[in-house]
């Protein structure tokens, strides 16, 4: 039986999200982290200096298409958990948050062959172009809806 591949769209882009979005929530439940943490983290703990508190928030709130305050909360939770220290206008990494950042990325790196095994190189390439072009598209729609004013 030959099954033909969906074409890409909302949906389809959606379901492999939350799909994949799922087993790193899982893997994150194991370590008491949300994918808003996990997503906050990553930046700080792959720095090789502290970060600029306002850029990350920015970063990260237009990454998760939210409001900066939740950003600036979602820094104090990690703070208060020791996995980023604030000094100031900076944010840096504690060792157990780099230590964290590892042992979640090892572990996710293992299970993420194993979902891309098998696709080939050029598929991946193709994917990745589509996916940029419609994440900019998207962000360039959602930029034009939040300036118009609600009915």
């Amino acid at each position: 039986m030959t099954t033909t591949a969906p074409t890409v769209n909302g949906r389809v882009i959606g379901v492999a999200h939350y799909a994949g979005r799922a087993v790193l929530e899982n893997v994150l439940a194991r370590h008491d982290m949300t994918f808003q943490q996990q997503i906050t983290l990553r930046p700080v703990a792959e720095a090789e200096a502290p970060v600029e508190r306002d850029g990350l928030v920015a970063q990260i709130a237009d990454a998760l298409k939210t409001d900066t305050a939740d950003v600036h909360g979602i820094v104090e939770e990690l703070a208060a958990k020791q996995l980023v220290a604030t000094e100031g206008s900076k944010v840096l990494v504690t060792n157990a948050g780099r230590d964290l950042y590892a042992e979640v990325t090892g572990q996710t790196g293992k299970i993420s062959a194993r979902i891309y095994a098998g696709i080939s190189a050029e598929d991946l390439a193709a994917a990745g172009r589509v996916l940029a072009l419609v994440t900019e598209r998207a962000n360039a729609e959602l930029a034009v809806l939040v300036e118009q004013p609600r009915k």
